[in-house]
C-alpha cells in the first residue's frame, strides 16, 4: 500500500481461528494494525482517492461500517477497534461485499485520535453503545471521556457530527454533560427511532439485540460549529 501501509500479519490467534474467520479472503487493503499506519494518517493515500471521512470507534462485528459504506459510496469509512478477532471479522465483511470506501483498523480509537488523525479531517465520527464501565472505580476507562471528546471536537470538521447511542441512561446524560462543559459542539440533537424489520434497519448487533428485548436506546448527534468570521 501507498503512504507506508503494509497488511497485517496475524500473530495473535490460533491459525484455525483465522481460517474460520477469513477462509480463502485476502484482507490486503482492508485490514491494518495501528503501528502500521503512518503519523499522521494519510487518508488520500489509505483509499487511493480525496473523499469526505467518516470514524467509527468501536465497529464490533461491522453491521454498522458494512452499511453506512454501502449507502453512501461517495464518502470513506475508518472503523476501529480494539478487539483484534472484531477487527478481522469486519474487515473480512467489507471484503466479502467489495467495500473498498472502507477500512478497519484494529487498535485504541484514542490512540489514533490522538497520534495520527490530524485536526478538521474527519466529516463524522459514530460512537454506537460504547462499553459503559459500569463500576464508578473504572469509568475513567470509557471512550467518552473528557481528553477523548476534546479530540472528536478538533478532529471534525466544521459542520462535522459526533453520533452518540447507547442503552446506558446515566451513560448517556453524563457524557451529555461533559459535551456541554468541555467542548463547543452543540447537541444533543435528537434521532427518531427507525422502524426495525429486519438486519439493515439497525446501525450495529448490539442495537438489534437491545431493540428485539424491548430496551430502550438513547441516541444523539452534535455538530461542530464553523468558526465565526473576524
Amino acid at each position: 500500500m501507498s503512504g507506508g501501509l503494509t497488511p497485517n500479519t496475524a500473530v495473535d490467534m490460533s491459525r484455525s481461528s483465522l481460517t474460520a474467520i477469513q477462509g480463502d479472503l485476502d484482507l490486503t487493503g482492508y485490514f491494518f494494525k495501528g503501528d502500521e499506519l503512518t503519523k499522521p494518517l494519510d487518508t488520500d493515500a489509505l483509499f487511493g482517492r480525496s473523499a469526505p471521512v467518516e470514524l467509527e470507534i468501536g465497529s464490533g462485528k461491522g453491521l454498522f461500517i458494512r452499511k453506512a459504506a454501502a449507502l453512501a459510496p461517495e464518502h470513506n469509512f475508518i472503523g476501529i477497534e480494539l478487539a483484534y478477532r472484531y477487527a478481522l471479522m469486519s474487515a473480512a465483511g467489507l471484503c466479502k461485499r467489495g467495500l473498498t470506501n472502507a477500512k478497519m483498523i484494529n487498535a485504541d480509537a484514542a490512540l489514533i485520535l490522538r497520534e495520527y488523525c490530524q485536526a478538521n479531517s474527519l466529516a463524522a465520527i459514530h460512537v454506537y453503545f460504547p462499553d459503559p464501565w459500569w463500576k464508578k472505580s473504572h469509568r475513567k476507562r470509557r471512550i467518552l471521556r473528557t481528553d477523548v471528546l476534546k479530540l472528536i471536537e478538533s478532529r471534525l470538521v466544521p459542520g462535522g457530527k459526533l453520533h452518540f447511542w447507547t442503552d446506558v441512561e446515566e451513560y448517556y446524560y453524563s457524557t451529555l454533560d461533559l459535551l456541554h462543559s468541555e467542548t463547543q459542539l452543540t447537541g444533543p440533537n435528537e434521532v427518531a427511532e427507525p422502524e426495525a424489520e429486519d438486519d439493515m434497519d439497525f446501525r450495529t448487533h448490539f442495537e438489534r439485540r437491545t431493540r428485539l428485548a424491548s430496551l430502550p436506546v438513547w441516541r444523539c448527534f452534535f455538530v461542530k460549529s464553523a468558526p465565526s468570521s473576524p
